[in-house]
């Protein structure tokens, strides 16, 4: 039987734990991912999105980093209590040091990132949300990491999450997201086991042809200093929100 989004007490996201296994480094393939996504943001003019969202946030706070460079506000959409916190707790108190090799990396590949990391996430606002209740259209641009995959082990429920995800971007609007390949129900630290719908650069040609235009879709292999999840490697996405009516 599938395990679908609204089955799991995202509550209880084991965040010390996510964080511990793949964000305390600097990994070669959060390396591409921000060496891609940079490029994309360096076509942008500094502060010329007014409102940007990372759709499904979690506790990853590179994407933010990198959507500062552009945007003048960024909401950052989750929907569980511990993640929620946890970003609050970087923009009030200020950010873990570990995250500083990630700012650096942000910096030196576009200047346009803010000087400081606390200064990257000062245009942040946490939204505790679904992000399957956003408001369409609401966005210049639509940033996703990770979310669509992991969130539900069906395929059909994994489709309406990305039809969710360009929905919230205007009709224009542009989109940035990043997925893991191949990635199965997997467990994080000693015990939790989380939904996982395994997704092919082929499956997101035809999750997001009819929903985009521009669409490009590049590899990243499998990176060795990560956890085996049982993944095969990534797949970075960019394309133009296309009207849905």
């Amino acid at each position: 039987m599938l395990t679908h989004n609204d089955d799991v007490d995202w509550d209880r996201w084991p965040v010390a734990d996510y964080l511990a296994e793949n964000y305390r480094d600097v990994h070669p393939s959060d390396a591409e991912v921000i060496a891609h996504h940079s490029a994309f943001y360096r076509r942008l003019p500094p502060g010329g999105v007014a409102r940007s969202v990372e759709f499904g946030a979690g506790p990853n706070l590179y994407p933010l980093i990198l959507a500062s460079a552009a945007s003048r506000r960024v909401d950052a959409v989750e929907a569980g209590a511990g993640n929620v916190a946890y970003l609050e707790r970087q923009i009030v108190c200020g950010p873990d040091a570990s995250w500083l090799p990630f700012h650096a990396l942000c910096r030196r590949l576009n200047p346009a990132v803010p000087r400081t990391l606390a200064g990257s996430l000062a245009q942040v606002r946490v939204v505790h949300a679904d992000v399957r209740d956003l408001e369409p259209g609401g966005y210049e641009l639509a940033s996703m990491h990770f979310v669509a995959e992991g969130a539900t082990e069906d395929f059909a429920e994994f489709t309406d999450f990305c039809r969710a995800f360009v929905r919230c971007a205007e009709p224009g609007g542009l989109l940035v997201a990043a997925f893991m390949e191949n990635m199965p129900t997997y467990r994080i630290g000693p015990t939790s086991t989380w939904p996982g719908c395994p997704v092919t650069p082929e499956t997101l040609e035809e999750v997001f042809t009819p929903l985009t235009q521009n669409l490009t879709l590049t590899h990243v292999p499998p990176d060795p200093t990560l956890p085996d999840y049982g993944d095969s490697g990534m797949v970075l996405l960019t394309g133009v929100a296309r009207g849905m009516g």
